[in-house]
């Protein structure tokens, strides 16, 4: 059973920024990669649509033989991680959250920026992170529906990539902000647009470090890393193009 891969998934690309953590962590696992790009984005679908979506998506990596899940997505971690977790009370299962956490830690009484979809900011889990963080920072929410998208197709940089982040972002910008929470997958491949925007001041951060040192907590906890040293990466994706895989690949190794 150490040898069965980790499944990672996510609604589209934006999940493969946090295999690249998890195989920073844990170079020697094997990984299987599922993104939903047919159904992206599900950061303006409901609640309930983006819950069905996941399960079904679980249920089939689950029905491979994964021995752990990782939910590469804020949206459908915040909609979906309860259910899957009880249905699936057996496995080992890890979501993933914005760093709102970390950033207040790092920034306290600071501004913190958080761009999300709309869904992800909709949900009551983030609105107890916010809860929670309120009185030690000033938060404000961000929402960037139209930035999955660019990643989606591929465009990492260039001006309309530029003027949408300028439009998305101009009205939190003044004063700035002193960290920014990227609360989507998809955002650190924008690292570079969305640093040029923001400016030298704010830190960057996002979820994936700490989402990949829980998944390589809990599988040496069950005992179940796996031994050796270099494991094998398989992408698949719900979209039957060939330009999707060649996509998630240069995602995969790119400098973002």
């Amino acid at each position: 059973m150490k040898d069965f891969p980790i499944a990672v998934f996510d609604s589209g690309l934006g999940g493969i920024s946090v295999l690249r953590e998890l195989r920073k962590h844990m170079p020697q696992e094997n990984f299987l990669y599922f993104g939903d790009s047919a159904n992206a984005p599900y950061g303006s679908r409901s609640t309930e649509e983006i819950r069905r979506l996941t399960l079904q998506c679980a249920q089939q990596l689950f029905a491979q033989g994964c021995k752990a899940l990782v939910v590469a997505c804020n949206t459908a971690t915040s909609a979906a991680i309860t259910a899957l977790r009880e249905r699936y009370p057996e496995k080992i299962i890890i979501g993933i959250e914005p760093a709102l956490k970390l950033a207040v830690e790092r920034h306290p009484h600071g501004k913190i920026l958080v761009m999300a979809t709309e869904a992800t900011l909709r949900e009551q889990k983030f609105a107890a992170l916010m809860e929670k963080y309120a009185d030690d920072c000033k938060i404000c929410k961000c929402p960037c529906p139209a930035l999955v998208e660019f990643v989606e197709r591929g465009e990492l940089h260039g001006a309309r990539l530029t003027a949408c982040l300028r439009e998305e972002l101009q009205s939190s910008l003044a004063p700035s902000p002193d960290a920014v929470v990227l609360g989507c997958t998809h955002f650190p491949f924008l690292r570079q647009a969305i640093r040029e925007v923001v400016g030298d001041v704010p830190e960057l951060l996002d979820g994936a470090d700490g989402t990949a040192k829980e998944t390589r907590r809990r599988l040496a906890e069950a005992g179940l890393l796996r031994e050796g040293l270099q494991g094998s990466i398989s992408i698949r994706n719900s979209l039957p193009s060939p330009e999707i895989l060649i996509l998630s690949e240069r995602l995969l190794h790119a400098d973002a």
